[in-house]
């Protein structure tokens, strides 16, 4: 068998991170108001600043404004869920992305929650959850929303296939596997006290390996022709399959980095974009949409 076809996420994010500055400059043209994107991260982690300045840079490339609130690493639940909720009433404010992980010491799906819904643009609310779960007009996860459409980007149609997804996280697990049975996939969900894992995921058309642990996923556990979804980013750029035995086996595999990484912040940008033109009263193509973006 030849191997596995690259899913090149950072052509298909560059597609859909032209098309969000192109509704962005539209927008601001027909309402004179530019979207804007605030981000809110605690204490100094070395890689979480990296991805804020990153997401911050790539907001203003795209043509959206980025409010950046820096709070120290003491800043307790009470004065995060305060400084979210200034934001979500904060009408010059359209998206709200809190950075995590936060801390240990504070009580993450708390802050979450104090972020408006319409605001939600990274998908962590229990209102997002919800509404991707029902198929309903809201803000998807941006991880799990963008493995969703680089199987569009690449004709894979999840109907009637069988999904395993490894990892529950509510975030990205949980996520992947509702917006994967919205699209009549029939879904595993798989995690650390599945017994006999590399069986289950033997059984999958698609993989979605998002489980935090790299290279849990071999090339003896794909399915022949399986597609591969590697949403993992370890200690030395590998994700949490390994890439060199499954690339053997996979029909389509995403790489690390390059794969799905490059779609999680297209899609935050995107949905930042929409969260605006909803907010302005202005029509917008909602987020999360199906198309063929090669």
């Amino acid at each position: 068998m030849a191997q596995a076809r690259i899913m090149d996420g950072t052509v298909v994010a560059r597609r859909i991170v032209e098309e969000s500055a192109e509704r962005a400059a539209a927008l601001t043209a027909r309402t004179g108001v530019t979207p804007c994107l605030a981000t809110v991260l605690v204490g100094e982690d070395p890689a979480s600043v990296t991805y804020v300045r990153m997401k911050q840079n790539r907001s203003r490339k795209t043509g959206i404004a980025s409010r950046h609130v820096a709070l120290p690493a003491t800043t307790t639940t009470g004065e995060l869920v305060a400084a979210l909720r200034e934001l979500s009433a904060d009408p010059a404010v359209h998206g709200i992305l809190l950075q995590h992980p936060v801390g240990e010491h504070i009580d993450e799906r708390a802050a979450f929650e104090a972020i408006a819904p319409e605001k939600d643009v990274d998908g962590v609310t229990f209102a997002s959850f919800a509404t991707m779960s029902f198929g309903l007009p809201g803000f998807v996860s941006c991880t799990p929303g963008g493995m969703m459409r680089l199987l569009d980007a690449y004709d894979v149609d999840p109907a009637g296939k069988r999904a395993v997804v490894v990892g529950r996280s509510a975030i990205l697990g949980k996520p992947a596997g509702m917006l994967l049975l919205a699209r009549d996939a029939t879904v595993t969900y798989c995690h650390s006290r599945t017994r006999d894992l590399s069986a289950v995921a033997r059984e999958a058309d698609i993989v979605v390996a998002a489980v935090g642990r790299a290279r849990l996923i071999r090339g003896q556990d794909i399915k022949p022709g399986a597609v591969v979804l590697d949403a993992g980013y370890n200690d030395g750029n590998v994700g949490d399959v390994d890439f060199d035995t499954a690339v053997e086996r996979a029909s389509l595999i995403t790489p690390v980095p390059g794969g799905v990484g490059p779609m999680t912040i297209a899609l935050l940008l995107e949905q930042t974009v929409d969260a605006a033109a909803r907010q302005l009263g202005v029509e917008a193509r909602g987020a999360g949409h199906s198309s063929n973006e090669m």
